[in-house]
């Protein structure tokens, strides 16, 4: 995409994003008959993310040549991102210790959708087993992107043993990666249109300004607890960015485009190829955006890990239990690994949050107290989500592969 247009688009974006929240905290009923339109740019991004997904990984790793390679490149990319991860789930525990924001919260009757409570069996075994899919076409159906990158990934390693014949087929994956990348730009010329609905329509589900004003109200600590955790961790990645890359402050003008996208859509998924296109026009290299960043997107969720560890404390806190201190290593281990099982999808920090509280002993009940500000904290860790593979993606490909590969 030229500069020009995408100073222009952003621009544009930023207004539909602030235009979306004015319409629909004042017209929340009008703003419902508009949510196609944002389903509609939705679903247009989702549309190319299998084929993004799987063409971006396989051509990556053609790219790379030597196996060996790919053991170095992913080795270090698991590193930094279960350290970010950790990170994240350490911040958010220091933060709510320090707020305490469930003291004296009362205890409401709201009820547990069944979505979640159906996970309560949930473990870590759960997660090792999703590696693997028996069939990749239902995993593409649900969009379970973590079995598709690993079949990705393993046949990209096949192909790359079998010489001269594999040239072709990497030939193809190469184009398929291309023309996606060119749709993807092809859509977000009608962003500005799409997350002015989403974000419109989202509102005004939640009942219009003056509702969701009242839902933050009652759990105002808790709201101010993970804002104020997101934002030390989007802060911590800038300077571990400029620290390491000498880029800080253009590189994150550079991924804006896409962070506005995500706090639009709420899904770090869906925003993965404008995050990728926009790591493109930052100069990062091929190979970092078609390895780096689909891993990322699945698997490094600096957002909803904090995430996660804050609402345990603070579910906690409102029942009057206090956790010592190793329940809450405990909460530090699990939420740090129920964060990578967590898919990029909207609320999917509620559903492996069932996880966290199963490991300490905490009722699944805790969690109908954070449902009415989900939608709207979610948003917010969704853009600390894109901001932690944006980063990865540049430090890999600063240390990795300008220095190694």
């Amino acid at each position: 995409m030229p500069h020009s247009h995408a100073v222009i688009l952003l621009i544009l974006i930023i207004l539909s994003a602030i235009s979306g929240v004015l319409f629909g905290w004042f017209f929340d009923d009008l703003s419902l008959q508009i949510g196609w339109l944002g389903d509609l740019f939705l679903n247009a991004l989702k549309m190319v993310i299998i084929p993004l997904i799987v063409a971006s990984v396989i051509s990556g790793i053609g790219a790379l040549g030597d196996i060996r390679k790919l053991g170095r490149l992913g080795g270090s990319t698991l590193l930094y991102y279960a350290l970010t991860t950790a990170t994240a789930v350490f911040i958010g525990l220091v933060v709510v210790n320090i707020i305490q924001p469930g003291a004296g919260i009362e205890l409401g009757d709201a009820t547990v959708p069944e979505r979640i409570l159906e996970k309560q069996g949930t473990g870590a075994s759960d997660i090792v087993m999703s590696l693997i899919s028996p069939n990749l076409f239902a995993s593409a159906t649900e969009m379970q992107l973590l079995p598709l990158i690993v079949f990705a990934i393993l046949f990209a390693m096949a192909l790359t043993t079998i010489g001269e014949r594999s040239k072709p087929v990497f030939a193809v994956f190469d184009g398929i990666n291309e023309a996606m990348m060119k749709l993807v730009i092809w859509i977000m010329y009608f962003a500005p249109i799409g997350i002015f609905a989403l974000i419109a329509a989202r509102l005004g589900m939640a009942g219009g300004g003056d509702a969701l004003f009242r839902e933050i109200q009652a759990v105002g600590w808790h709201v101010v607890t993970v804002l104020t955790g997101l934002f030390i961790h989007f802060c911590f990645l800038f300077l571990l960015l400029q620290l390491i890359a000498g880029k800080g402050l253009s590189y994150l003008m550079g991924m804006s485009r896409a962070l506005v996208t995500g706090f639009g859509t709420a899904s770090s998924t869906a925003t993965l190829p404008l995050t990728m296109e926009n790591a493109r026009e930052n100069k990062v290299s091929d190979k970092a955006i078609k390895f780096v960043l689909p891993l990322g997107s699945t698997v490094n969720m600096d957002g909803t890990a904090l995430y996660e560890a804050a609402a345990v404390l603070f579910i906690a806190q409102a029942y009057g239990i206090d956790l010592t201190m190793t329940q809450q290593v405990i909460v530090f281990i699990t939420a740090t690994l129920a964060a990578i099982g967590a898919a990029g999808i909207p609320e999917a920090g509620l559903v492996t949050m069932v996880i966290v509280l199963s490991a300490v002993g905490l009722p699944l009940d805790g969690i109908a107290l954070l449902l009415a500000v989900d939608w709207f904290l979610d948003r917010f860790r969704t853009v600390v989500n894109i901001w932690g593979d944006s980063v990865g993606a540049k430090v890999i490909d600063t240390l990795v592969i300008k220095k190694a590969l």
